[in-house]
């Protein structure tokens, strides 16, 4: 039995990759998303990602609203891979669990220690530190610790990996090979490793939640179809339920391709120092023309502009002032020099008021209270 909605696509997301994706509507019909135009036609979600089509498209995400609002035992679930460190790419998922909470969810967030340790081949020390330097800056962006919980994917119990072992009977390898592409082994135990972050919380030794939503940057999907297909596999043994999903779209780093924890240079990091925030804002690719004339004569391109997506994904909340911001770049009333100083000047703001919140919550040793180390 071949994964559901692999068969003849001719995209293929990689989650380890570091490539833009520019069409997410061919994703919405080669991948079976469910678009996300038909669930705010039916509910009111009072957030930027949704109304801004940031978070364009979802799986399921209608049932778990339901369930919530029926009161049912319902999560939150996503995770985060600790090689590099947190960029505003990561924000975008600490402001979604920030948003589920607000609302009254459980939160529950893993750290993708033993996927970074095979996969990205990182050492067992810089894992662990990173994945505890993750939880501080989620904290610190707004996520309440008092109502998450949070783990390393190596200090699970042995149910935990129980799961695991019990994926791999129900899986072939041409199965992961249609969703991922070739695989080494340490690739195929990260997937079904993280199909057993998604779905241990249904186990009632987790708490039982039947209704799980995992938010995401799109290129995770692999993940999620993976997880998905072994709930119904697994429905009549382990009382499984397909997890719901939602999914926004990668923000570009600044030279245009995905931000990444892999490519440094080209992200915006939460803990930026101010010289080389100026410095890569500067040096961002825009959707600007060829010289200033041309410019103001054509107007420039803000859907090609890095610039503008930090505008619409983090430094401006009112839509008004962004739509003012829009109409000056397509008619050339704006330069890009300009359009970057300004959007400096709210980006340093943005990563002060992060960076003060980030300096008291480590002084006051939040974290410890929440989060285990590994011991090894």
């Amino acid at each position: 039995m071949w994964l559901t909605g692999d068969l003849g696509v001719t995209t293929r997301l990689d989650p380890w990759g570091h490539h833009a994706i520019e069409d997410y509507e061919k994703l919405i019909v080669e991948f079976g998303i469910t678009s996300i135009d038909k669930l705010l036609a039916q509910y009111t979600v009072d957030h930027s990602y949704f109304t801004r089509r940031v978070i364009f498209g979802h799986r399921d995400l209608d049932s778990w609203l339901n369930a919530f609002s029926r009161g049912d035992k319902t999560a939150v679930l996503t995770g985060f891979m600790p090689s590099g460190y947190p960029h505003l790419g990561t924000a975008m998922v600490y402001e979604e669990l920030k948003y589920f909470q607000k609302k009254g969810a459980f939160i529950k967030v893993a750290i993708a220690d033993a996927e970074a340790y095979a996969v990205r081949r990182e050492s067992r020390s810089d894992v662990i530190q990173r994945g505890f330097d993750f939880v501080v800056h989620a904290i610190a962006w707004g996520v309440d610790p008092e109502r998450a919980e949070f783990y390393y994917q190596t200090e699970m119990p042995s149910s935990y990996y129980r799961l695991i072992q019990m994926f791999s009977r129900k899986i072939t390898q041409a199965e992961m090979e249609a969703i991922y592409g070739d695989l080494a082994p340490a690739k195929v135990i990260s997937a079904l490793t993280q199909a057993a972050d998604i779905l241990h919380l249904q186990l009632d030794e987790f708490g039982g939640y039947k209704y799980v939503v995992v938010p995401v940057g799109v290129d995770q999907d692999p993940h999620i179809r993976l997880a998905r297909d072994i709930a119904d596999r697994f429905k009549s043994e382990l009382g499984f339920e397909r997890p719901a999903s939602l999914y926004h779209r990668l923000i570009r780093g600044l030279d245009g391709n995905k931000m990444s924890k892999s490519r440094p240079e080209y992200a915006i990091h939460l803990n930026e120092p101010k010289e080389l925030l100026e410095k890569k804002v500067m040096n961002a690719l825009t959707g600007g023309r060829a010289t200033a004339e041309e410019q103001r004569r054509l107007g420039g391109e803000p859907w090609k502009c890095t610039i503008f997506e930090l505008y619409t994904y983090h430094l401006v909340k009112d839509d008004k002032q962004l739509e003012e911001i829009r109409q000056e770049c397509i008619t050339g009333r704006i330069l890009c020099g300009a359009c970057k100083k300004r959007a400096l000047v709210l980006l340093m703001e943005l990563l002060r008021e992060h960076q003060d919140n980030l300096r008291d919550i480590t002084e006051r040793r939040v974290v410890e209270k929440v989060l285990k180390k590994p011991s090894f």
